[in-house]
């Protein structure tokens, strides 16, 4: 790949920049993707306070202006489940979004865990207090990676409903007792053939749950609770699967896991529409995963993503907004499993995104991917930050950069120059509870 000479920068940057300084301008973003079904909402780190912050602010819009329906975020279905159970006013012991957050465990805690993320919840309660119980915005995980988690909630809902259904689910899912619980020992086992692999039993569990659905013809007394059982009985087959393929290749196991998210945005979108026609919602995640990987040096190693799949699932419903910075600090762990710090974000190199928009010498702003096209040029190529949970500033280039063609990732860019990390809930010397396993899930990206 190579770069492109584009003239003028910073002149041309401040011509197409629109400079954001207040509400208004965040209206206009609001605005102008309002009219797409399924608005994603990225993010350059996991821990900047400002993206969390701003996705806030425009989600809120979103959701109270225009009728978006729920909030899919990078996270696991059953933490998710406890959250969206407190902001529609079900049955709950959390009286506090704190409380709420409480399902997000396992490392990293702080990613949902934080201050920002406590207030859009606080705030998301209140709202959907004064509607009816039918009319309530959801918060969903769509990510894959509860899968003891996932699969007890299953057999929770099957002992409440089909206790002959369960001791047939329980005598399937025993398929994994050998791994002790360590969803990744049982990937290593079943890819090196040491132990059995479960797919076979995980499918039958599902099609159980359908085979249910359709006995009832698509009427049941409890939907909600079936359509949560029968998510959590999907994310154990699609995780069963990823344990095992993460062992015979990272392309393999990160497109499950994208194209798993991007399945699962549309069962909510169906799940929660009316009349047929799917809801809207926003969709909180990594620009990683937010942005069109086909514009990005990981699709030319042929990995999907999820804003890739739901534009070619729905072309015209679809709006991608991604967010840079160019310096300043984050929380993030220097490794895995490792308590979050808070780390000074490098200036961004040179050659980069980052640094030519920090050459505008403005605070914020946002850009549309068509003046990106009209000014800087067409396929133009340069390297984009991406910090995950794990920030390694002394390896800055190999660990954090890719090259991509922003104009063609995302359909508007937001960039804030100087940012700070988000306020964990949590003590940031905490130690972080183990994962259900010591490899991280997001190994080795963290995004």
């Amino acid at each position: 790949m190579t770069f492109e000479p584009i003239g003028e920068v910073p002149e041309a940057i401040i011509e197409i920049a629109r400079p954001i300084q207040g509400e208004a301008e965040l209206d206009e973003i609001v605005e102008m993707v309002a009219q797409k079904r399924l608005v994603l909402l990225g993010e350059a780190t996991h821990g900047t306070h400002e993206f969390y912050d701003l996705r806030a602010a425009l989600t809120r819009r979103l959701i109270s202006k225009h009728g978006f329906a729920g909030v899919a975020v990078e996270g696991d279905w059953p933490d998710s489940l406890r959250v969206d159970r407190f902001v529609r006013g079900q049955a709950t012991d959390d009286d506090h979004s704190i409380f709420a957050l409480g399902g997000f465990e396992r490392f990293p805690r702080w990613m949902w865990r934080n201050d920002d993320v406590s207030a859009f919840v606080e705030w998301l309660q209140g709202f959907n207090a004064a509607l009816p119980a039918d009319q309530r915005c959801g918060f969903y995980g769509v990510d894959l990676y509860s899968l003891h988690t996932s699969m007890h909630a299953v057999l929770q809902y099957l002992d409440e409903n089909d206790p002959a259904a369960a001791a047939r689910a329980r005598r399937q899912y025993a398929c994994f007792d050998h791994a002790a619980g360590d969803p990744h020992e049982y990937g290593l086992q079943a890819e090196i053939g040491l132990g059995p692999r479960c797919e076979n039993e995980v499918v039958a569990v599902l099609v159980e749950l359908q085979r249910r659905k359709a006995a009832r013809s698509g009427r049941s007394p409890s939907g909600d609770a079936w359509f949560h059982a029968m998510q959590q009985a999907n994310v154990v087959r699609n995780a069963e699967q990823y344990y095992r393929m993460m062992f015979a290749g990272r392309t393999a196991s990160w497109n499950l896991r994208d194209t798993h998210m991007a399945d699962t945005i549309d069962l909510i979108a169906q799940h929660l529409g009316r009349g047929g026609v799917p809801a809207k919602l926003v969709i909180w995640a990594h620009n990683s995963h937010v942005g069109d990987g086909r514009a990005t040096e990981m699709g030319d190693a042929g990995q999907l993503t999820v804003g890739q799949i739901v534009r070619q699932r729905h072309p015209s419903e679809t709006a991608l907004v991604g967010f840079t910075t160019y310096h300043g600090n984050v929380i993030a762990a220097h490794d895995w499993d490792e308590p979050p710090d808070r780390a000074q974000v490098q200036p961004a190199i040179e050659g980069s995104w980052e640094y030519l928009f920090h050459d505008a010498a403005l605070p914020r702003f946002y850009m549309t991917s068509g003046s990106m096209r009209r000014v800087i040029g067409e396929r133009i190529e340069r390297l984009e930050r991406a910090i995950g949970v794990v920030y390694r500033p002394e390896t800055e280039r190999g660990s954090h950069y890719f090259h991509a063609r922003m104009a063609d990732q995302f359909d508007f860019v937001i960039h804030v120059d100087a940012t700070r990390g988000v306020e964990p809930i949590d003590p940031v010397d905490a130690p972080e509870p183990p994962a259900e396993a010591d490899l991280p899930e997001t190994y080795p990206t963290g995004v």
